[in-house]
């Protein structure tokens, strides 16, 4: 029998336990299963310069095929185990998500919006009140990050059993992953006395630590990293934040009550939501509860919160070197080399990091990854270098994207790939005009009324004011090259008439 199986059988059958010492209603043994909630709002700019607010690390492909969020659904998309998932994201990255759903063939169970961003204890919040107003007030959630990196092995799977069990008997449980390394970018727990099933009474929350104090938990044998995962009942939840953090319990309520629906998204109340407070569910509730424990765990996980962290989990070749990308190396050790498009050669260094995106590069100590911070930081002090951690010179968009290839006074090139069978919004521009030359595959292009299919090496003139739509009606993927000349070439002069996409 796989681990998935057992599990399955487990959670079922402790439903059934659950609801015989009426801990739980006789009709949720009907529908014992897990509502996963992820969560996919971070902007995740540790990993710059490949990671930035526009484009964050839960959607890069940094452990393998799929992107981080990608991963995340897989683990929750048995249908024996989960209902379908639940993912709480702001507006900036709604289409991003969603794509990248489609691809996994995993269907949603809804995506909610944040109107702004306001730390995990709110979105966890409105997360619970959305399931308990659409599903049934006495589910069970298990609260995922989107960004992280877990070995989904039988440790893992038993230990969403026992939270499982732990949650419909009314307790909150955290999952602690027993430490391997003093690692200063995690926060730990102590656990305290044995509880039910192998979980542990929580004694303390510590913020991240220094090195020395890192050893000195690590070496104690009583503590574990916070891994922010967390399998909670939805009434016995909102029963503690609306006594522990009203605040928050009040505004996540009030924002699914008065939430909108938008194509196949959730919109947030936008007044109601933004009256929570910026905390987290640690300082929200768990610290402040009689509820919480914490469940060992041991399982690969990690965080991905740095660069170090990255060169940690992945196959690196005999001298502890990781590159990715057009990279050479001499007489190089124990370092991190990758990029996206520029050839990076690395001469005789060791314990170096080098990120090379396609217009920014990051050289620093690998073993000082935690200090990528920092430099964003100060990045964002200055006008000149604000973008930097912002845009990332490839653009997403629902319909493919665009990278800017070349700009000057008057004029501007790009490069624009629409995916199989999407299409741009029907607009115009008052500043410009454009001129658009086919890479690769086949366009269909409307100029006022008129549709004209262009296919490999041919070109159309797109006069300033014309009303304009670029469709792929292919299976390849389209790619063209655009020339825009006129006074003004902001993103911002766009006047669309008609979106698929909602965005008039």
């Amino acid at each position: 029998m796989s681990s998935l199986t057992m599990l399955a059988t487990d959670l079922l059958g402790g439903m059934k336990d659950v609801s015989k010492t009426g801990s739980a209603t006789s009709d949720l043994a009907a529908t014992a299963r897990i509502v996963p909630v992820i969560l996919a709002g971070g902007i995740g700019t540790r990993l710059w310069p490949i990671s930035r607010t526009a484009h964050p690390k839960q959607f890069l492909k940094i452990t393998g095929d799929e992107s981080l969020f990608q991963e995340t659904l897989r683990r929750v998309s048995d249908p024996r185990l989960y209902c379908a998932p639940i993912v709480v994201t702001n507006n900036d990255y709604r289409f991003l998500a969603a794509e990248q759903s489609l691809e996994t063939g995993i269907k949603l169970g809804a995506m909610l919006l944040e109107p702004v961003g306001r730390n995990t204890a709110p979105a966890i919040a409105a997360a619970a009140a959305y399931v308990a107003k659409t599903i049934h007030p006495r589910s069970v959630l298990h609260i995922l990050p989107s960004d992280h990196a877990i070995d989904a092995d039988a440790a893992y799977h038993g230990a969403v059993s026992l939270a499982f069990a732990a949650a419909s008997d009314g307790r909150h449980v955290t999952f602690g992953i027993t430490p391997t390394s003093p690692e200063t970018g995690y926060g730990y727990i102590e656990a305290g006395e044995p509880c039910e099933h192998n979980t542990c009474n929580i004694r303390r929350f510590i913020e991240k630590p220094d090195l020395e104090t890192a050893q000195k938990l690590v070496n104690s044998g009583g503590f574990l990293w916070n891994s922010g995962m967390f399998v909670l009942r939805t009434d016995v939840f909102l029963a503690d934040c609306a006594d522990l953090a009203p605040d928050v319990h009040r505004a996540s309520v009030a924002a699914v009550e008065a939430a909108s629906p938008d194509l196949d998204f959730i919109r947030l109340d936008p007044v109601s939501f933004g009256k929570a407070p910026d905390i987290s569910v640690d300082y929200a509730i768990f610290e402040r509860t009689s509820r919480a424990v914490v469940l060992p765990l041991e399982v690969a996980w990690s965080d991905l919160g740095s660069w170090d962290a990255v060169w940690k989990i992945r196959d690196k070749d005999c001298l502890g070197n990781l590159a990715t990308g057009p990279v050479t190396l001499s007489n190089t050790s124990g370092s991190l080399i990758v990029s996206e498009k520029a050839h990076v050669a690395v001469e005789g260094l060791n314990d170096i990091a080098v990120i090379a995106s396609e217009d920014a590069i990051y050289v620093g100590r690998l073993s000082e990854a935690q200090k990528v911070g920092g430099m964003v930081r100060l990045l964002r002090k200055s006008k000149d270098t604000a973008d930097l951690t912002n845009v990332h010179r490839i653009v997403y968009r629902p319909w493919g994207g665009y990278a800017s290839v070349l700009g000057g006074e008057r004029f501007q090139v790009k490069r624009l790939f629409v995916k199989p069978g999407k299409k741009l919004s029907l607009q115009r521009h008052f500043h410009r005009s454009e001129h658009w030359v086919v890479v690769r595959g086949t366009a269909e292009v409307t100029i006022d009324n008129q549709v004209t299919t262009m296919w490999e090496n041919q070109s159309i003139y797109l006069p300033q004011g014309c009303v304009h739509r670029l469709a792929n009606p292919g299976r390849m993927l389209l790619e063209l090259i655009e020339v825009q000349t006129g006074s003004y070439l902001g993103e911002d002069d766009i006047v669309r008439l008609d979106d698929d996409f909602g965005r008039c």
